[in-house]
């Protein structure tokens, strides 16, 4: 009988639950989006709801369920498993997700940082497999961020040590002189929208007024990204100051860790190329001397199945997280 395990996405606008092997291989997963009126509440039922549709399907696969990870959306302490906050969803204030996850599914239970988890599966799923120091980012409705020291995760003082969406940097959206802001609010998914959102922004003549029919509420990121690939001028100016800068917090990041491969995952990264060509480029311009040449920035291959992948694989070697953590 094959020991099976279950890994478990914990995000802002998708949830995930799927049940796989021991090397990260998926074999059905439940996606969910939700709304979420009462927040981490409404995350916990669906979880009640689907684990156990995944614990059922045992026999179909011939094997037994032996254990389960999540990757949470959030900061965490990672001894405990227990969620410090989330920025997106509320109600994840000092809630013991570990402890919760242990009760509820009669389980041993893992819980790690939904970027972190992604990581992992890069790492040995992934891009990252013959890399040594690794520094894997993601850029969705948030920007995460996890170092992979001699292939071993580095958890700092053992609450996460790469949150690189809250690092600062200069605010090109703020009229006052000198402004900074999180790297999240101007190049993750929600920053990108919300900005694009506001009436007037987006002048009357890009494409991405034709495309959303006149409303500025319903512009998408993947809206900027078509008119982009068709020249709209303004939406071309708009990726290339995303990526101006996102590179200016990468070239920070390869300044003090001097990581060989950056890995760019996350929904806004399936720009692809549009996107990151330029990320490598006014990245290199202004990273320092040390680390020039020396460093490549490639688009994550797991994509969309990297958190969900990578908690799969963590419930199969948990070893792996406890050997980063304080």
């Amino acid at each position: 009988m094959e020991n099976l395990y279950i890994g478990i996405e914990i995000g802002a606008t998708k949830q995930q639950a799927a049940l796989g092997t021991a090397d990260g291989r998926l074999l059905h997963t439940i996606t969910g989006k939700i709304p979420l009126p009462r927040g981490a509440q409404d995350v916990l039922d669906w979880l009640s709801a689907k684990v156990p549709e995944l614990l059922r399907m045992e026999e179909r696969f011939g094997g037994r369920v032996r254990s389960l990870a999540a990757g949470f959306g959030g900061e965490i302490e990672s001894s405990t498993g227990r969620t410090l906050n989330s920025v997106q969803v509320p109600g994840w204030e000092d809630f013991p997700l570990r402890g919760w996850l242990e009760e509820t599914f009669s389980m041993p239970a893992e819980v790690l940082n939904d970027t972190v988890s992604g990581g992992f599966s890069e790492l040995y799923l992934g891009r990252g497999k013959e890399a040594g120091n690794v520094f894997y980012t993601n850029i969705g409705s948030g920007i995460g961020g996890a170092f992979f020291i001699d292939r071993v995760y580095y958890d700092g003082v053992g609450y996460g040590a790469a949150y690189f969406g809250n690092t600062y940097i200069p605010d090109w959206q703020s009229p006052e002189p000198g402004a900074m802001t999180r790297v999240e609010e101007i190049c993750s998914g929600l920053g990108i929208e919300r900005r694009l959102r506001r009436p007037g922004y987006v002048p009357a003549g890009s494409r991405i007024m034709e495309m959303c029919g006149g409303e500025p509420a319903g512009i998408s990121c993947r809206m900027l990204e078509d008119a982009a690939r068709a020249g709209d001028p303004f939406a071309l100016e708009e990726v290339d100051r995303i990526a101006r800068s996102y590179s200016i917090g990468l070239s920070n990041v390869l300044t003090l860790m001097s990581p060989e491969l950056v890995i760019i995952g996350g929904g806004v990264a399936k720009m692809g190329d549009l996107l990151l060509d330029r990320v490598r480029e006014y990245t290199d311009r202004i990273a320092f001397i040390s680390c020039r040449g020396h460093y490549t920035i490639e688009q994550s291959v797991m994509m969309d199945d990297a958190v969900i992948a990578g908690a799969v694989y963590c419930a199969g070697h948990p070893e792996l997280i406890r050997k980063g953590s304080c």
